[in-house]
């Protein structure tokens, strides 16, 4: 899957999980600062990546990414 697609997925599973508005979340926002995400929302975020991607993400390492880019960059290594 190319990193715009994945980009894509990942801006509308954001925007659901924290009722945003997909056009308005850029790459280097920051899910708690930026974005304001609790932690209950961060772990429901890392839940719909895995399911929508269908791919496992280790807990700890995937709750350290804190930008947009890092969940599509994550994201777009587990999937090649």
């Amino acid at each position: 899957m190319e990193k715009k697609a994945v980009e894509s997925k990942v801006k509308t599973i954001i925007a659901r999980i924290l009722n945003l508005n997909s056009d308005t979340i850029s790459n280097e926002a920051n899910f708690i600062f930026d974005l304001g995400a609790d932690s209950q929302q961060s772990i429901e975020l890392v839940a719909a990546f895995e399911e929508e991607f269908n791919i496992e993400m280790d807990s700890d390492k995937a709750l350290e990414i804190q930008t947009v880019s890092g969940a599509v960059n994550f994201i777009s290594q587990h999937l090649n």
